[in-house]
């Protein structure tokens, strides 16, 4: 249990029963330390797994814990999140708790609620304004803030909310009044129901004291009022509770979130053992350097428990810092060195490009398609709990009846899925009906791994079996898989916003726009929230492995107002970063040149909106699409996406074939008009598609253009 530990983690595993404040650093194997420290204790007698409960964050992590307390040896421990526990609990009770009622149920969402209590209130909600509103409320359930009290505590922890801080007290007393009467309750409720459980109802606390005597949390510097709240609930007085974080990482205070709990730890519990890990396996040293130059210069409570981190792995290249003329720019030249660096031998899934806010998404997006390079953008839903794999799940299971058993494996699921309405031959058009086309041609995939690569399983005394390589069988791991949270790998270039990019890591690490106004956002005002932004480059920058490139435009677009580059920048040049500017960008001033207006073709209107751009009119103006050609364009599209492996997007976006059928181009220069299609598509696609707007049909190109 100790073997393969370094100093500072055997210290973590062995301290002695009581208060345990694990302080760990990015990459610094902190999962292993709290895992080995159950299991140490678990092994030699000291303690009963059965009375272990650990809390994580996510239920993810909560998985991976449990996967490797299993490996350990330590099966029985409850891994689980603070709402999974509580949930749990409250179901266990509520026959005690409500007299007999049955319990309330659990929102998913609480925008629809939301929603009506603000227009019971006289408050003008669309849905983004609601989502914006359920985030204020959410914000003060779980800081222990009752909506007459809102106002106050608004202003005081410096909230900007949608509405008068009045106006949205009245929306949260109108959704906290309208959920009662819908019988419903939402996540913050059902920890305090957990709370109230324990606390007002001794023999419930007694109970739930009596199993769970053993506490671990993990990521504690996210601990919000409420939830700590509930975990002194689970305590009730004792002292056997071990905490890991890092205050370093603390980026969701505007959910509540305080790592004040992480940092008063030692002085609340007198005599507390105190734990560093700084050993950084994840990174080289050069990217360890820089994150240690970062936030080297944090200022504020949280930099109290700042960590130097101490890289072990073998030296790497130096991170890069680029400056391009405007963001355009930026992400063609991301786009371009993503596809150099897959082309070299790195994997698409091992490659990310993170951002400060999900709105920075779209230009890379285009960038990445027009260099037909593979991405997923990161902050859906998790893969098994999406409605269309559950159906797609259960259509599944029904097919074992009706297929048989002698099919294999990747053609039964095709054929599984078939019966639930989907098609293999080529994705729907729509943002929304395409990501649920995707999500099963990510089963069948998962299917053909594991056809593949069959694991052979032990049994008896020595002996070996090839795991089967059926439809039931392949049924039970998908089981297995959706119980663990384990997704599957898409294989693209991950984009993700550096909140959503928390916890995970890359071999190679695009941190772009890194420009004053985005990165701190113009929003951040306050030096507690500055230093957060601060914060947020240093969790961007620890995910990366071995490759870290930074980079911002100097203007949002083409001639555009130049900004300053972001003000926790200017250190990275003492810790070795290399600067480097494009040749074709000599000098420091930025493009003065007027951008190019583009005007309806019908209208004469001017055009902002990129897709008005690439349509050449404005979306009230009447279309004068050729359906035939249109057709025949898509089905060109998915034959050639077919032979060249790759999504139908990266060949043309929907909204480019509409501009073909539209425009109707017949020479270089009018394919090359329309947006998104450059020299090196016209010079791939030109000439299918001028055969294709000349009447030809798919089937009469052949394979010419391929083979160019």
């Amino acid at each position: 249990m100790l073997a393969g530990l370094d100093p500072d983690q055997r210290t973590a595993v062995t301290a002695p029963a009581g208060p345990v404040c694990i302080l760990a650093g990015a990459g610094t194997g902190k999962t292993r330390a709290i895992t080995h420290r159950i299991a140490y204790r678990t092994l030699s007698g000291e303690i009963n797994p059965r009375h272990v409960l650990a809390v994580t964050f996510t239920a993810r992590a909560a998985a991976e814990m449990r996967a490797r307390l299993t490996a350990l040896g330590a099966g029985g421990v409850q891994a689980r999140t603070f709402h999974a526990a509580a949930l749990r609990q409250v179901r266990y009770f509520a026959a005690r708790l409500l007299e007999g009622r049955g319990m309330p149920e659990l929102m998913e969402s609480k925008v629809r609620v939301v929603g009506l209590a603000a227009a019971r209130a006289g408050v003008r909600a669309d849905r983004a304004i609601a989502r914006d509103l359920a985030s204020e409320i959410e914000w003060a359930k779980s800081s222990l803030v009752e909506p007459s009290e809102y106002a106050v505590a608004a202003a005081k922890a410096l909230r900007e909310p949608p509405f008068e801080a009045d106006r949205v007290a009245e929306v949260f007393a109108a959704y906290e009044s309208l959920k009662r009467r819908q019988g419903v309750i939402d996540f913050e409720d059902l920890l305090r129901a957990a709370v109230w459980g324990i606390e007002e109802h001794p023999d419930v606390g007694d109970q739930i004291r009596a199993q769970y005597r053993h506490f671990v949390v993990d990521e504690y510097q996210d601990v919000n009022p409420l939830q700590q709240r509930l975990l002194e609930a689970w305590l009730g007085g004792r002292d056997d509770l071990t905490v890991v974080g890092d205050a370093s990482q603390t980026i969701y205070s505007f959910t509540g979130a305080s790592s004040s709990h992480l940092i008063e730890f030692p002085r609340k519990w007198r005599g507390a053992t105190v734990v560093r890990l700084v050993r950084d396996y994840r990174s080289t040293p050069q990217v360890v350097g820089l994150a240690n130059a970062v936030i080297r210069q944090a200022r504020g409570t949280e930099a109290k428990l700042r960590l130097e981190l101490e890289g072990q792995r073998p030296p790497g290249p130096e991170p890069e810092l680029k400056i391009f003329p405007d963001e355009p720019g930026e992400a063609g030249a991301v786009a371009r060195r993503c596809r150099e660096l897959i082309a070299a031998g790195t994997p698409a899934s091992e490659i990310a490009v993170l951002f400060r806010t999900n709105a920075q998404s779209e230009a890379y997006e285009e960038a990445l398609a027009e260099a037909q390079v593979p991405y997923v953008v990161r902050g859906a839903d998790r893969f098994f709990e999406r409605a269309e794999v559950r159906q797609a799940m259960v259509a599944l299971r029904a097919a074992v009846r009706s297929i048989p058993g002698e099919t294999p494996l990747v053609d039964a699921v095709v054929e599984g899925l078939a019966r639930a309405g989907w098609s293999r031959s080529q994705p729907p058009t729509g943002g929304a009906a395409r990501e649920q086309w995707e999500a099963l041609a990510a089963l069948v995939t998962l299917a053909e791994e594991y056809a593949a690569e069959p694991e052979v399983l032990p049994i008896g005394e020595g002996g070996r079996v090839q795991r089967e390589v059926t439809l039931s069988a392949f049924n039970d791991e998908l089981l297995r898989r959706a119980e663990q949270q384990h997704a599957p790998t898409v294989a693209g270039v991950t984009l993700a916003s550096l909140h959503s990019a928390k916890g995970l890591e890359w071999d190679a690490v695009f941190l772009v726009g890194l420009a004053d106004g985005t990165l701190p956002t113009t929003y951040a005002k306050s030096s507690e929230q500055l230093e957060e932004e601060r914060r947020l480059l240093y969790v961007g920058v620890t995910r990366a492995r071995r490759l870290l490139w930074l980079s911002f435009g100097q203007s949002r677009a083409p001639g555009g107002r130049a900004r300053r580059p972001c003000r926790f920048l200017p250190q990275l040049e003492r810790s070795g970063a290399s600067y480097s500017r494009p040749s074709a960008e000599p000098s420091r001033k930025p493009d003065r040149r007027p951008p190019k207006v583009s005007s309806c073709r019908i209208c004469g209107s001017t055009l902002l909106a990129g897709a008005d751009r690439k349509l050449g009119r404005c979306p009230t103006c009447p279309s004068d699409m050729d359906e035939d050609l249109f057709e025949r364009l898509q089905t060109w599209r998915a034959t050639t996406a077919a032979e060249l492996k790759v999504p139908a997007y990266v060949v043309f976006t929907d909204a480019t074939l509409v501009a073909v059928a539209e425009r109707r181009p017949t020479d270089p220069a009018q394919l090359l008009a329309i947006a998104g299609i450059g020299p090196r598509k016209l010079g791939q696609y030109g000439d299918a598609v001028f055969a294709l707007v000349g009447g030809a049909s798919p089937d009469d190109l052949g394979r010419k253009n391929f083979e160019n």
